[in-house]
């Protein structure tokens, strides 16, 4: 019966790839947006079209009040709804990411973490909310077994048990609506609870992470009961999900707060759960899990004010670090995508990411030249190296000198000046593929980016949160709103912010047209990513150079899923969402 199961099921895999496929190469240019949606009212909005093929266009919004950009439509509208409601914009953030915990849980959910960026109209003040995971008091850099060549033997560090850290996004979203809302759990998590009772439709993005995860499903039944059709099967596009489990466990966050969360019959699931697959949680863990509040790291790039996430994160040093070196080139001038262009921008991610593997951990635990990174002199020294007529290696440099001186990303802005960006994750496709028994929600496998090993700044320790790449960003432009903004993808969220930053301030793009432009990628590896909307000349003058160049797809998932806002002159918001996944931005 398995075996049959397998076949059927591998059959609708290579038929819903000829799909995918045939769907690629039949995207026509009207599909693409380079504006906003003219739509505002739609109450039946798709991600694709009757044959099930992504449809590019229309993911803009706009508003005269407020502007809610997230990964999912159904999380987007929420939002907007609480906005309407008299919300503010924190309110509606808090409601849009619990909304993302039931319709995206291939990509982050109340079993994982992340990072929030809030900016207070009233005050100007900007506050940076640390709600990632943590590794639990048990952990230690020898938790895995390794081989030889210190490679953890077996999936260990990805899948089960020892792959997560103590989750921390209910205890974040939670503290900011305490801290900055002004309505109750009730009135921002209620449409969570009904979304997940009611359920929502599986768009092509879900129904192939499913796919993609099948084998996990079947092999820890708590996530095969959840995300399994009841014949034992992914989900298919088009198809109701439901997820009664998730509604309950939202229900108690609801009547009791984080400690019905962190305290009581969940928390006592999660640990029963992980550690009937060799976890090392205890309850303890989790009761004492609490964000932690840091200052925002800072920057300049052409007058704006760039502000963004601190260490742990390397993510905003590392952008303003890209932002600084590139401040030292006429980028303005370059045609975007054009051979120069995208030469100049590799060499530039090659020099910070360069940086970024040397000396970036968890600043709680090990010094980082945060200073050295987003220091301007430092970045003018280093775009010394950088020769606009040929590649260079991968070579990291010495900021210390300078001292002295898969993931979703959404984004809400209201018309007082309020913004909000939050990244937030269960780090891989539906985290370590194990549910909470009976209550809906998958662990992380944040475990995995910590290194393997003792003596690296980014080593395991109890307590410790692992690195991240993670960007939610705010710009000001005179002191006043001008973006914000974010994106999921790994370590390619670094470079696929500064991308879009620069897109908009170099050269006047809309939130809208600078998302939907091709991407590049690149780090220390030596090899410059490309999405096949680059034409083929292009990519042969970049080989000229000295670039391998790998071309990857026209709308490449991997290049990240940016949801930003930005204030336009004439009073307007302007929210673009990324059409490389499910995205949606709407405003009233």
């Amino acid at each position: 019966m398995k075996s049959m199961k397998k076949r059927l099921f591998f059959a609708s895999v290579i038929a819903t790839l000829a799909l995918s496929l045939t769907a690629c190469s039949t995207v026509q240019a009207n599909k693409v947006s380079n504006g906003v949606s003219a739509s505002q009212q739609i109450e039946d909005w798709k991600p694709y079209d009757e044959k099930g093929e992504m449809i590019r266009g229309d993911r803009g919004g706009i508003g005269k009040v407020g502007v809610v950009s997230t990964g999912k439509f159904e999380a987007s509208k929420i939002g907007r709804e609480i906005l309407r409601k008299g919300g503010n914009a924190i309110d509606a953030a808090v409601a849009s990411g619990f909304a993302l915990s039931v319709c995206e849980p291939n990509s982050s959910g109340l079993g994982g973490g992340g990072f929030m960026m809030i900016r207070i109209a009233k005050t100007g003040e900007t506050i940076f909310i640390d709600f990632r995971e943590r590794a639990p008091k048990n952990a230690t850099p020898e938790m895995w077994k390794t081989d030889k060549d210190g490679k953890v033997i077996g999936n260990k560090k990805v899948e089960g048990g020892k792959a997560a850290g103590i989750p921390g996004e209910v205890a974040g979203l939670l503290y900011a609506l305490e801290k900055y809302g002004t309505m109750s759990r009730e009135e921002v998590m209620r449409p969570a609870v009904n979304l997940a009772k009611n359920g929502f439709i599986v768009t092509p993005t879900l129904s192939a992470d499913m796919k993609n995860q099948f084998d996990m499903m079947e092999k820890y039944p708590e996530t095969g009961k959840v995300f399994l059709t009841e014949d034992g099967f992914p989900y298919e596009v088009g198809d109701k999900f439901v997820n009664e489990d998730m509604a309950k466990t939202l229900e108690i966050i609801i009547e009791k707060g984080r400690d019905g969360f962190y305290k009581g019959e969940v928390a006592e699931a999660i640990v029963n759960s992980l550690n009937k697959y060799d976890g090392l949680f205890t309850l303890e863990d989790l009761a004492n899990y609490q964000p932690i509040i840091r200052k925002p790291v800072s920057g300049t790039y052409r007058g704006y004010e760039i502000i963004s996430s601190p260490s742990p994160s390397s993510g905003g040093a590392i952008v303003i670090e890209i932002l600084n070196i590139l401040e030292n080139f006429n980028v303005g001038e370059l045609d975007v995508n054009s051979p120069e262009y995208l030469h100049l921008f590799s060499e530039a991610y090659k020099l910070a990411y360069a940086d970024r593997a040397k000396y970036m951990g968890d600043s709680d635990y090990i010094p980082v030249p945060m200073k050295g990174f987003t220091s301007k002199a430092y970045a003018k020294e280093i775009a010394k190296y950088i020769d606009m007529n040929k590649a260079k290696p991968s070579i990291a440099h010495d900021p210390w000198q300078y001292e002295s001186e898969d993931t979703t990303h959404y984004s809400i802005a209201d018309s007082e000046g309020n913004m909000v960006a939050i990244t937030k994750t269960v780090n891989g496709l539906f985290g370590n593929s194990v549910v909470a028994d009976g209550y809906g929600f998958v662990l992380n496998n944040e475990m995995d980016d910590f290194v393997t090993g003792a003596g690296h700044p980014n080593s395991v320790a109890p307590g410790k949160t692992p690195l991240s790449s993670m960007s939610p960003t705010i710009v000001l432009k005179d002191g006043k709103p001008f973006m914000v903004l974010g994106s999921p993808g790994a370590t390619k969220i670094i470079s696929t912010v500064s991308q879009v930053i620069s897109r908009v301030i170099d050269h006047n793009m809309g939130m809208q047209e600078a998302i939907d432009a091709p991407r590049l990628y690149d780090n220390t590896s030596d090899t410059i990513n490309v999405e096949t909307r680059v034409s083929d000349e292009t990519v042969k003058k970049l080989q000229e150079m000295g670039h391998k160049v790998n071309v990857t797809s026209d709308w490449d998932r991997g290049m990240g899923s940016v949801q930003g806002v930005m204030y336009k002159e004439d009073g307007t918001l302007e929210g673009g969402a990324d059409p490389r996944r499910d995205g949606k931005a709407l405003g009233f």
